[in-house]
């Protein structure tokens, strides 16, 4: 049985400024320039207009699954060290997207091992309700919007002696925005640094190096992405940035680029959960919400999240003037899902029993490897005009104070589908 790999990479930038795109010459090797023309079951444009649509199932599953990730991720060994727990960092959009694209070309237990591992239900969504859901969902995150960009998507990379099926050709194009390229995995080399400049072209440069070696004998490699680069709605002001006391624990203190404004947010407390919450909008329609749990409570806050909570924050929070406090930090953050999708109920797909055959027509695949890589840059840059000149008007009261100065939560949710694109649990602003 030979193995397919995933990897999963992630960029998201708070404020950064695009860098130059360096392209990419092996863009051209795509294996297939036949056009697969989309059928009335996969339309291009979302589904709109009706009750429950399929991507509105879908963000509500993938909310579900979101929180269910980052409980299993974060009480992983793999989060723990020394000093207690690691920085985490990832994209449930990304990784459920796709193992949603592999559930396209399993076949019987397989697929539905997938996709209940997604947390969806037989009875309330179809399987084809399922791609169609991602692929409307797909289309509006990559719509994008002044101040907002965010782009999704994956790639295929496959041995050259196999031939793609044109179901699972047509799926990976049109429903998840899939690329294609034949490799001979044999010249570890030249496959390395096509798939590495892949993903820094994908992440605007922010992952430069997804993995530094490859298997000889894979003959199908899957990658997914999610870059997002936003402006603040009211940027920070850098000659306001300055080292303050962040307490990564009761004995451990260290100094971070503490950044500082003031203004009206919305904020509030959430006593059931031990928690603090602070939400800050980006240009467009993308919130961040920053969640400070009450000292040493960490575990029950993450242990508590769900989407019944997020829908309770919209009653506790309420706009007020708040001076907020929040470290600068760049955050990385690797992670190896097997285990963790082993958790979700993801078994059959890493193991001999695996039906891929949807793939290439042959049933002997299998998932070797699930990597996700993920970046975070929290800035105070905005739109260069504004940077040190936005300032709100405030109510002449005592404001509230949120400086986030031990470990936090942050969830990143784009408006307009209430989905969570990515989630963060910064243990330490400091770490590289």
């Amino acid at each position: 049985m030979k193995p397919i790999i995933l990897l999963f990479i992630t960029g998201i930038l708070a404020n950064n400024a695009f860098p130059p795109n360096s392209g990419n010459q092996y863009y051209n090797n795509n294996c297939d320039n036949r056009q697969y023309p989309l059928d009335r079951n996969h339309p291009n444009q979302p589904n709109l207009g009706r009750s429950q649509s399929p991507n509105e199932i879908v963000v509500g599953t993938n909310t579900n699954f979101a929180f269910k990730f980052l409980k299993l991720a974060a009480s992983s060994g793999d989060q723990r060290d020394n000093s207690g727990k690691k920085n985490l960092v990832f994209s449930p959009m990304c990784i459920s997207s796709a193992f949603a694209m592999l559930a396209l070309g399993a076949r019987s237990e397989t697929s539905d091992q997938i996709l209940r591992g997604l947390n969806f239900k037989p009875a309330e969504i179809t399987e084809r309700n399922i791609h169609v859901g991602f692929h409307d969902l797909i289309y509006l995150l990559n719509s994008g919007s002044s101040g907002l960009h965010m782009e999704t998507g994956c790639c295929l990379f496959v041995q050259n002696k196999l031939h793609p099926q044109p179901d699972f050709l047509y799926g990976l194009r049109n429903i998840y925005r899939g690329d294609i390229y034949m490799e001979n995995f044999k010249n570890t080399a030249e496959t390395i640094q096509h798939i590495n400049s892949y993903v820094e072209r994908k992440t605007q440069g922010k992952i430069s190096k997804l993995i530094d070696r490859v298997d000889p004998i894979t003959e199908i490699l899957m990658v997914s992405f999610f870059y997002m680069k936003a402006n603040w709605k009211k940027p920070f002001n850098p000659k306001y940035t300055e080292p303050r006391d962040f307490y990564i624990d009761p004995n451990t203190v260290i100094k971070v680029p503490m950044m500082f404004q003031m203004g009206m947010f919305e904020s509030g407390r959430d006593d059931q959960r031990a928690c603090t919450i602070l939400k800050m909008p980006y240009q467009g329609h993308a919130d961040a919400y920053f969640i400070l749990p009450d000292k040493g409570e960490m575990d029950r806050v993450v242990s508590s999240l769900s989407n019944e909570a997020v829908q309770a924050w919209k009653r506790i929070l309420h706009k007020s003037s708040v001076d907020v406090y929040i470290p600068k930090c760049a955050v990385y953050g690797e992670l190896n899902l097997k285990d963790i999708m082993y958790s979700m109920g993801i078994v059959d797909a890493f193991t001999e029993k695996a039906d891929l055959s949807g793939i290439t027509g042959q049933p002997q695949h299998r998932v070797n490897g699930a990597i996700h890589k993920a970046v975070m840059v929290i800035d105070e840059k905005g739109t260069e005009a504004s940077a040190a000149s936005a300032m709100d008007l405030v109510p002449m009261s005592m404001p509230t104070v949120f400086e986030v100065n031990s470990p936090f939560l942050t969830i990143l949710v784009e408006r307009k589908t209430e989905s969570i694109v990515f989630m963060g649990k910064i243990s330490n602003p400091a770490e590289s």
